[in-house]
């Protein structure tokens, strides 16, 4: 079964290209229906978070052009619009490739743990909407063993360095005691969890958490002591807070110009710090051209994230080993489990032909011959019946020059050994 990998990651492709490539959870059955029916492709999975949109399919056929289309035709875009951007790994590179996502080693932020989670959650998805069999669930788990490995063994998570480290790290340069400043977050998840903790580690303390559901924003509040409000609220607080980061899955931005110009008269020239993690965007672009608001985008802390990482290369040497066994050892289980299935063919001949061979002894039995006579016939024809074929691909292997075949043969059947046992002409004697 071939294995494709397709995608556009913060090396590759701007935020302007990969926000429009993104997948909505709202659009999620939609894509897996028509990307399962464009390549006709047996399994799929998708992988989109703000740094890289990847797709994994298995299949009989190389797909690669096929499904650039269907993803070009999908996102509105152009052909030409991805074709510069995109990347695609087969086979035994797309397992070193799915491997190194999850342990970190592609990432903006080397080493970061969250890509990890984000995968479980794409795999998880893909089982909800029945797109995975057998092959791709047992390279997700060979993939999430291998980048456990990654963690445990080596040195590479130990370091706090991620997109969400890297933006509390800005707001320093910006204010010096983080103790005074208010924060706004906008978004629940997993991201924003982790922005939240390193704001406290850094003295924040006055915390207001946006987000569509209140629930879901009262509870991350409550942690530090905060508020939770719904995103329609954030206008009405916007002038009293001086740190937003924002990371949610808005297909739309949720904080415009307008608004925050109004607030700017609000502070008298208190400025904002602005961090948007989101692809697609949260913030309006525009919003960066006011006057005193920072504004920086995921790809605005590569060079934060560049700085903190020189810590984890090391690591990363020792986990790229760890991840080459990883490969070894899938491409090793899929080995065998051909082997298991020619094997149960190759049984399944053989027990044809002795079923064959049985019947026609029991009827020369039933019609009176010698049993000896029987048995040596049905010998006989088991024999040559389990050996004819064999035998013809042999010779015409030999004739086309094929020696490895014969070596293959001495080898199952341990002819060496058998000659080495047979007892010479003196010794017959």
């Amino acid at each position: 079964m071939a294995l494709l990998t397709l995608g556009i990651n913060h090396r590759t492709a701007p935020v302007e290209i990969r926000e429009r490539v993104a997948f909505t959870p709202e659009r999620m059955a939609e894509a897996f229906s028509e990307l399962r029916a464009a390549s006709g492709a047996s399994e799929a999975a998708i992988l989109s978070t703000c740094n890289r949109t990847e797709l994994y399919l298995a299949g009989d056929d190389d797909c690669a052009p096929t499904v650039l289309r269907w993803l070009a035709g999908f996102h509105e875009l152009d052909v030409a619009d991805l074709e510069d951007v995109l990347y695609v790994h087969r086979d035994s590179e797309a397992v070193r490739h799915m491997m190194r996502v999850a342990a970190g080693l592609d990432s903006m932020v080397l080493g970061e743990p969250q890509i990890f989670g984000q995968l479980k959650d794409a795999y998880s998805l893909a089982r909800e909407h029945g797109a995975t069999g057998s092959f791709l669930s047992r390279l997700f788990e060979q993939t999430f063993s291998v980048a456990k490995r990654v963690r445990t063994q080596t040195a590479i998570g130990e370091n706090p360095v991620s997109v969400a480290y890297a933006s509390v790290s800005m707001a320093h340069h910006i204010f010096a005691d983080m103790s005074r400043n208010k924060a706004l977050l906008i978004g629940a998840g997993k991201t924003i969890e982790l922005v939240s903790r390193h704001l406290a580690d850094a003295g924040v303390k006055d915390f207001l958490v946006a987000n569509r559901t209140l629930e879901r924003a009262q509870a991350l509040a409550e942690l530090h002591g905060g508020k939770g409000i719904v995103l329609s609220e954030i206008p009405d607080h916007l002038a009293d807070v001086d740190i937003i980061i924002s990371s949610t899955a808005s297909p739309l931005p949720i904080l415009g110009k307008g608004a925050v110009e109004r607030a700017l008269k609000k502070r008298k020239h208190r400025p904002f710090f602005m961090v948007d993690i989101a692809v697609p965007r949260d913030i309006e672009p525009e919003v960066g051209s006011l006057a005193d608001v920072y504004l920086y985008t995921v790809d605005d802390l590569r060079q934060v994230i560049e700085e903190n990482i020189r810590s984890r290369e090391g690591a990363a040497r020792e986990a790229e080993n760890l991840i080459s066994s990883g490969v070894q050892e899938f491409l090793d289980q899929l080995r065998a489990l051909d082997a298991v299935s020619t094997l149960k063919v190759f049984r399944q001949r053989a027990e044809l032909l002795r079923d064959a061979e049985s019947e026609k002894a029991l009827r020369a039995l039933r019609n009176g011959v010698d049993p000896e006579t029987v048995l040596r016939s049905l010998a006989r024809g088991l024999t040559n019946k389990l050996l004819h074929q064999p035998s013809v691909q042999v010779r015409k292997a030999m004739a086309e020059g094929r020696t490895e075949v014969t070596e293959c043969l001495r080898e199952l059947y341990q002819l060496d050994a058998l000659e080495a046992d047979e007892p010479t002409t003196t010794e017959k004697l």
